[in-house]
């Protein structure tokens, strides 16, 4: 299946999701959930639960439902990454974000309401229990202390402060990389895949979200607004420490580089079909947005 393929099959199980007629009570808290939930975007994470589903000998349509459990997690965080208590964006995906649109306290509780559906919609779907449960524990982990929530934290309690390379991928690796991991295990869960597949999916995880960070601090720098979709240079505005910072551009590069490299060929630990990925990663390792 090719990337538009895949993120065609995606864009249209989400659209399934939260469609309540204008006469429910609750009714404008699903549209600000689909506004956001159907913005767009690369649709990574689901993608990456899909293909590792299929390499591991998994159904691809009974693992959908993660996949959309996995985007539903993702769009949470990103609304919740704009309200003006964190980032302080205006702008996502070329469009007013989420708290602009329906204001803070309905953004609020459309990030909520997303966190609690992504895990429902996991609980809900025709997978064998076992692989259901593999699943939501995997994705709990991603997001909790230790993961998405706990990175999160942490880059807000060290702002202000100049941060050793170590320290800013301790951040990096929750915060974003932790996500990445879980759709990439997810997947392999889904299938009911092998101890080895579970550790090799994590590691391709692993160095796909450390280059798709870099990548993010090298195109706030080098990209322009109506590329990204969202302003430039507020990491430099905000005095944060970035991959660019430490690294400089020519550092960043070839640690993206090199990142997905080993990121490809630690695939072939334990899968054979690895063509789709190994395009992935290279076309993410040289995006644009």
């Amino acid at each position: 299946m090719t990337l538009n393929e895949y993120r065609n099959r995606i864009d249209a199980a989400l659209a399934e999701y939260f469609t309540l007629s204008e006469d429910y009570p609750q009714a404008r808290l699903a549209e600000a959930m689909r506004y956001s939930l159907l913005a767009g975007g690369k649709r990574i994470r689901p993608m990456l639960v899909l293909e590792f589903c299929r390499i591991a000998g998994g159904d691809v349509e009974a693992a959908l439902p993660v996949a959309c459990a996995i985007e539903m997690l993702h769009t949470y965080s990103l609304i919740h990454d704009d309200l003006p208590c964190m980032d302080n964006d205006d702008l996502r995906r070329g469009r007013p974000t989420n708290h602009v649109v329906y204001g803070e306290c309905t953004a609020v509780l459309a990030g909520d309401t997303l966190q609690a559906e992504a895990f429902g919609t996991i609980l809900r779907c025709d997978l064998p229990a076992e692989r259901k449960a593999a699943c939501a524990e995997i994705l709990a982990g991603a997001v909790g202390l230790d993961g998405m929530c706990g990175g999160q934290y942490l880059d807000m309690s060290w702002e202000g402060r100049k941060l050793t390379e170590q320290e800013l991928t301790e951040i990096n690796s929750r915060k974003t990389g932790a996500l990445l991991v879980a759709a990439c295990q997810m997947g392999v869960a889904a299938a009911g895949g092998s101890r080895l597949m579970l550790d090799t999916a994590g590691h391709f995880g692993a160095a796909l979200g450390m280059a798709f960070q870099i990548r993010d601090d090298m195109l706030d720098v080098l990209s322009t607004a109506e590329e990204l979709g969202k302003p430039i240079g507020s990491d430099s505005q905000e005095n944060k420490n970035t991959y660019m910072v430490l690294m400089g551009e020519e550092g960043c590069r070839q640690t993206v580089a090199r990142l997905t490299d080993f990121a490809k060929n630690i695939l072939g630990e334990a899968f054979d079909d690895t063509a789709f990925l190994c395009a992935l990663a290279d076309s993410l390792a040289d995006r644009k947005n």
